[in-house]
């Protein structure tokens, strides 16, 4: 059909990248409020550890998939503020469509829900 076979060892870090670009779509978020925004969207059910959330962004900074730059707002001072680049637009179609072809496989392989 055209696709490739799915990397089952690289789903995890798959789904991290979809999920962080993906709420990048609205505008500038510093990494706090990704975290905030990605538990709320999945109704709790997701959430990112910040030893986990960093380092994906740091990777996606990289890559070039993300923009960062440091901003004095807040109580808290410096905070990293990190927007979509035209690059990680284009991934995130690209996850999207993965994802959503495998949650189609998925569905298939094990039938209806009762």
């Amino acid at each position: 059909m055209g696709y490739e076979a799915l990397d089952i060892a690289n789903l995890s870090r798959s789904l991290n990248e979809a999920l962080v670009l993906a709420e990048l779509l609205d505008g500038a978020k510093h990494g706090y409020q990704l975290a905030l925004e990605v538990a709320e969207a999945s109704d709790g059910e997701i959430r990112f550890k910040h030893g986990t959330l960093y380092p994906i962004l740091h990777r996606l900074e990289q890559s070039g998939m993300i923009s960062g730059s440091w901003s004095d707002e807040g109580p808290r001072g410096k905070r990293r503020s990190y927007v979509l680049t035209q690059e990680g637009r284009r991934h995130l179609a690209v996850l999207r469509r993965e994802w959503i072809r495998l949650a189609n496989l998925l569905a298939s392989s094990l039938g209806e829900a009762p």
